[in-house]
C-alpha cells in the first residue's frame, strides 16, 4: 500500500514538474496577468470621470439632464389688468430658458476643467510605472522573474480593493499610483520571462503576440465592463470582481512559477548600454508614439462625448469597444505576420494609420460615427506593439547579451511614457486648443516618426560570432544563436 502510494505521489510530482517546465503555461500566466492589469487600467475610464463629477456636484449629477434638474422658480409677478393673460407664463419660460442656457455653459466649463483632474489621475499610474521600471529591470537580473511577477499580483490586488471602496480623489489617486508599481513588476517580468522561454525569434514573436492579446482582451473588456457595471450595479462591484480574478491568478503563479530567487548565468547588459543603443530607442519610440493618442482619448473622449453628444455612461464605455476588439485582432495577426513582412514595415504602416484615425475621430457627431476610426486606431496600435515588443528582444540578442529584464523595462517605459504624457497633457491641451486640434497634433507626430522605422529594416549585429546572417528576399535578418549550453 505504501509502495503504491509512493508511486502515485512520484507520478503526480512528475506531472507537476512537467507543468512547471511548460512554456505554454508560462505564456498563459503572463497573458492573464496582462489581461487583469489592463482590465483594471481601462475599467476606470468610464467610471472615474463621472464619479468625480458627481461627488463634487451631488445635487446635479452628470447622469441627470439639465432639463430634469429643478430650476429655481421665478419670483411671482403681480397681477396687472393691463397685461395680457399669458404674459406671466412667457416671462417665466424666458427665465427658465436663460437659466438652462447658463447652466449648460457652466456644466460645459466644469467638464473641461474636470478633464485636467482626471488626466492627472490617469497619468499617475504611468508616471509611477516609469519610475519603477529602471529598478525592476536590473532586479530581475539578480533574483529572476518569478518574485517580481508575484509582487505585481499582490500590488494589483491591493489597488483593486482601494478602487472598490475609495470615495475621494486622493484615495483613488493612491490606488492608481499603486497599480503603476504592480504593472511595472508584471509587465517587465512577464515579457522577460517569455523572451527567455522562447529563444527562437519567430516563436518569440508569436508568443508575445498572444501575450499582448491578453493585454488587448483586458483593454477590450474594461471600458464596457466598467460602464455597464457602474450604470446598473454601482462603483464597488466591478473592482471586487477584478480583485477575485486577480486572486485566482496569484494562486496559479504560486502553483506553477513557485516564486524564488533565480540568478542569471550570463552577464546582463547594463541599462546605460541599452538606453544608448539607437536601434533600441527607435523601437521604443514607436511604442510611445503609437500609444500616446489612445492615452489622450481615455480621459478626454468620455467627457467630450458627454459634452457634445450627451452620451450616457454605457455609451462612453462602449465607444472604446471597436478599438479594443481590433487591437486584439491586430496583436494576434501581426505577431507572426510582422516577422514575415518585416517588423519595421508593420510598425511604420501602423503609425500612419494611427495618424489618419486620430484626425477622423473629432468629426463624429454620433456614437456610430466613432466605430470606424476607433477600430482602425486599435488595429494599428496592435500592429506596432506586436511588432516592436519582440523586436526589442531580437535587438538584444544580436547587439548585446540574451538577458531581457532591462530591455523590457525600456519597452514598458516607452509604453508608459505614452500613457503618462497623454493623459497629463490632454486636459491642458483640450482646455487651450480644443479636442480637435489636440488629436491633429498627435496625428502629425505619428506621421513624422513613421520614417524612423526604416533604420530597423536591417539592424547591424555587434558580434558577428554571435549572429548568423540570413537573406530573406527583400531584407537581411539576423538570427542569434548560442551553443554554450549545448557544449
Amino acid at each position: 500500500m505504501g509502495v503504491a502510494s509512493d508511486g502515485f505521489t512520484s507520478q503526480w510530482g512528475a506531472k507537476i514538474a512537467a507543468l512547471r517546465e511548460s512554456r505554454k503555461l508560462v505564456l498563459v500566466i503572463v497573458a492573464i496577468a496582462l489581461l487583469l492589469d489592463n482590465m483594471l487600467l481601462t475599467t476606470v475610464v468610464p467610471i472615474i470621470p463621472e464619479f468625480l463629477y458627481d461627488i463634487r456636484h451631488p445635487d446635479a449629477p452628470l447622469s441627470m439632464s439639465l432639463e430634469d434638474i429643478t430650476l429655481a422658480p421665478p419670483s411671482p409677478t403681480p397681477y396687472c389688468p393691463c397685461m395680457q393673460p399669458n404674459t406671466s407664463s412667457i416671462i417665466q419660460n424666458d427665465t427658465q430658458t436663460l437659466n438652462l442656457t447658463a447652466q449648460r455653459e457652466e456644466r460645459h466649463q466644469e467638464l473641461i476643467h474636470e478633464t485636467v483632474a482626471v488626466g492627472v489621475m490617469f497619468a499617475s499610474k504611468a508616471l509611477v510605472q516609469l519610475l519603477a521600471n529602471p529598478f525592476v529591470g536590473p532586479l530581475t537580473h539578480k533574483i529572476g522573474y518569478s518574485i517580481p511577477m508575484f509582487t505585481g499580483f499582490i500590488l494589483m490586488f491591493l489597488s483593486t480593493l482601494i478602487f472598490a471602496f475609495g470615495r475621494s480623489y486622493s484615495v483613488l489617486f493612491i490606488a492608481r499610483a499603486l497599480q503603476g508599481i504592480g504593472s511595472s513588476c508584471s509587465s517587465v517580468s512577464g515579457m522577460g520571462m517569455l523572451a527567455e522561454r522562447y529563444p527562437d525569434d519567430k516563436e518569440r514573436g508569436n508568443a508575445m503576440g498572444i501575450a499582448l492579446g491578453g493585454l488587448a482582451l483586458g483593454v477590450l473588456i474594461g471600458p464596457p465592463f466598467g460602464g455597464l457595471m457602474y450604470e446598473f450595479v454601482g462603483k464597488t462591484a466591478p473592482f471586487l470582481m477584478l480583485s477575485a480574478l486577480a486572486l485566482g491568478d496569484g494562486l496559479l503563479q504560486l502553483m506553477i512559477l513557485q516564486p524564488g530567487v533565480v540568478r542569471q548565468e550570463s552577464e546582463p547588459p547594463s541599462l546605460k548600454a541599452l538606453v544608448s543603443d539607437p536601434y533600441i530607442l527607435i523601437a521604443a519610440g514607436a511604442i510611445t508614439f503609437a500609444n500616446v493618442g489612445i492615452a489622450m482619448l481615455e480621459p478626454s473622449l468620455p467627457i467630450w462625448m458627454a459634452d457634445t453628444m450627451e452620451a450616457r455612461r454605457w455609451q462612453q464605455g462602449v465607444a472604446f469597444l471597436p478599438a479594443s476588439i481590433c487591437y486584439l485582432i491586430g496583436t494576434n495577426l501581426f505577431g507572426p505576420l510582422g516577422h514575415k513582412m518585416g517588423r519595421w514595415l508593420a510598425a511604420c504602416s501602423g503609425l500612419i494609420i494611427i495618424g489618419l484615425c486620430l484626425i477622423l475621430i473629432p468629426m463624429a457627431r454620433k456614437l456610430e460615427h466613432l466605430i470606424i476610426p476607433n477600430a482602425g486606431l486599435g488595429f494599428a496600435i496592435g500592429m506596432v506593439d506586436s511588432s516592436m515588443m519582440p523586436e526589442l528582444g531580437f535587438l538584444v540578442d544580436i547587439r548585446h547579451a540574451a538577458v531581457y529584464g532591462s530591455v523590457y523595462a525600456i519597452g514598458d517605459t516607452a509604453f508608459c511614457l505614452g500613457y503618462a504624457v497623454g493623459p497629463a497633457l490632454s486636459g491642458a491641451l483640450m482646455n487651450s486648443i480644443g479636442f480637435e486640434w489636440m488629436l491633429v497634433i498627435i496625428a502629425v507626430l505619428n506621421f513624422g516618426y513613421a520614417p524612423c522605422l526604416l533604420f530597423l529594416r536591417s539592424p547591424p549585429a555587434r558580434d558577428e560570432k554571435q549572429s548568423l546572417i540570413i537573406s530573406d528576399k527583400s531584407s537581411v535578418r539576423y538570427v542569434s544563436y548560442q551553443n554554450e549550453e549545448e557544449e
